[in-house]
């Protein structure tokens, strides 16, 4: 082996130690259950833009379907819930840096995802949706061909595109508030994301309609854990099947999503009770 070869070879190896240095700093040990307890609090990660699941209202405060549920997990550890704004993007580097406990931010459970973090059982199901002008409105996704689709980065809209549309121009955004005035600037032709969320968008939003109101599989919603963090995770799954007893998660959407929907969806089309589809 030639000196120079010699000398790249070592250049690599240590290329290779830094990085894996790098992730090992960056990744911080989760907060087991008993030490949550000990704490009295509970960080959960959700939406601060996302109504009518996470959002700020009016008065400050966190509000939405799954701020309903943060505050029940929160009540029954018997903590304080503290609640942090998180993008579509960060969740999995907020549990993995244990910014958070628990993510609650209207997170998809996908293979990519589930290799990252723990999920626990899912409380609701989804799918995509696409949100378009009345003037020009989509109802085919192959109408995207060749347009311009807004999308959040980090959302399951971001790989469904890339893999199965690569002829759409997709215009990425970190925040769903910069999405949505996108679309209503006129910077792109149609807006995809959860069904959910654009379906309840057109409601407030005169002058577009949600063209396209199912796309691609039918997912699951769950909370997400730090992987590894085995007794939280097993505690949350332990919850969500006491408060399917209960039908909690229909209460939710009653005080939270009903509202919005009124007549407009059958809320055993989007809950998930008990954990079980």
């Amino acid at each position: 082996m030639s000196i120079i070869q010699n000398f790249t070879k070592k250049i690599a190896a240590v290329a290779v130690a830094a990085a894996a240095l790098s992730a090992a700093a960056a990744a911080v040990e989760a907060r087991p259950l008993d030490v949550i307890k000990q704490s009295g609090e509970v960080v959960i990660g959700v939406f601060s833009d996302k109504a009518p699941f996470g959002y700020v209202d009016s008065q400050g405060k966190y509000a939405g379907y799954d701020v309903y549920f943060g505050d029940r997990l929160a009540k029954d550890l018997g903590v304080k819930v503290k609640y942090i704004s998180v993008d579509p993007a960060s969740r999995v580097e907020f549990l993995v840096t244990d910014k958070v406990d628990i993510i609650l931010a209207n997170f998809t459970v996908t293979k990519d995802r589930a290799e990252k973090v723990d999920f626990a059982l899912p409380y609701m199901k989804v799918a995509l949706g696409v949100v378009s002008p009345e003037s020009a409105v989509i109802t085919d996704v192959k109408q995207l061909d060749g347009k311009t689709l807004i999308i959040a980065k980090g959302t399951t809209a971001e790989p469904y595109f890339e893999k199965n549309h690569p002829k759409v121009k997709l215009q990425k955004y970190d925040q769903y508030t910069d999405a949505y005035n996108a679309l209503l600037d006129g910077r792109g032709d149609a807006f995809s994301t959860d069904n959910t969320e654009v379906l309840a968008w057109a409601l407030v939003h005169k002058g577009f309609k949600v063209g396209i109101p199912s796309l691609g599989d039918l997912d699951t919603i769950a909370p997400a854990v730090q992987k590894g963090n085995k007794g939280l995770l097993d505690w949350i799954n332990q919850e969500i099947v006491n408060l399917g007893k209960e039908n909690f998660f229909h209460q939710d959407y009653a005080a939270t999503l009903a509202p919005v929907y009124g007549k407009t969806s059958n809320p055993d089309d989007l809950v998930v009770e008990g954990g079980k589809l």
